[in-house]
């Protein structure tokens, strides 16, 4: 069972009724804290890959019944490009092109907002706030995967809660530049409902993006990256050599539906 998200008003948000240059300047900020923003991407770049943390993340995930058996971190890197080049952009640009919105212009307003957040796709090198950042800034295809990642950081669900409820108050610090972004005046209510819903329990209705529902392919790709336990399957069929991961990158150029979730 899943949970659509129903129509809007699109005149209702910033993004839609703000020019181009009034969205640049609402999601950079001013210069002082554009630079903050700056050092936080480079403090994320100087710990990306760092193996112990990465591992130790894992591991709650595993306890938690999340993963069955963790992918190497050469697996973790191909099944990334994998769920990045099969799933995360193209149904985004399909969903914006949808909209009448500039999938690339969305993008360079989501690395204005928050630079540190559009650098890893799987969220395993990103901090808890990056993470949640992301999920405010995007209207998800399916946020239970994020969600799910959350729970690597102790009280990580609950932080989410606290954000958004900020962010809805207009109390969050980085309000202005989120709602430069999202296009869907009603996405953080559902998500703040969501997220509240997964949390008292964790197999509530996942809430899809409307082009997810209408597409079968998308949905079913989705089906396999949506979850951290759907993606890490995934994930531990790629290939555990160089050789064999190099083969699989510039052969396979569509998603390989024999191993989509069930």
């Amino acid at each position: 069972m899943v949970l659509q998200m129903p129509a809007v008003d699109m005149a209702q948000t910033d993004r839609l009724s703000k020019d181009a240059w009034s969205l640049v300047r609402q999601t950079m900020g001013d210069p002082r804290a554009f630079a903050h923003k700056l050092r936080l991407l480079a403090i994320a770049l100087h710990g990306y890959g760092d193996r112990d943390r990465v591992e130790a993340r894992l591991g709650r995930l595993r306890n938690l019944g999340y993963l069955e058996t963790i992918p190497t971190r050469l697996q973790r890197i191909v099944g990334a490009l994998d769920m990045l080049r099969f799933f995360i952009v193209p149904c985004a640009a399909d969903y914006y092109v949808s909209k009448g919105l500039d999938f690339r212009f969305h993008t360079f307003l989501r690395f204005l907002d928050d630079p540190a957040s559009i650098i890893d796709p799987t969220g395993f090198n990103s901090t808890r706030d990056a993470i949640i950042g992301h999920v405010m800034q995007v209207v998800h295809a399916n946020p239970q995967y994020d969600f799910q990642l959350l729970e690597s950081f102790e009280g990580g669900l609950d932080e989410m809660e606290q954000q958004v409820v900020a962010l809805l108050g207009g109390q969050h610090p980085r309000s202005e530049s989120i709602l430069a972004i999202v296009e869907d005046p009603d996405y953080h209510a559902q998500l703040l409902e969501h997220v509240r819903a997964f949390r008292r329990d964790p197999t509530a209705p996942a809430l899809l993006r409307e082009n997810v529902l209408s597409n079968p392919g998308f949905a079913t790709i989705e089906h396999t990256f949506g979850t951290v336990p759907g993606a890490m399957r995934y994930f531990a069929r790629m290939p555990r050599s160089a050789l064999g991961a190099a083969h699989h990158l510039l052969t396979v150029r569509a998603f390989p539906f024999e191993l989509a979730a069930p």
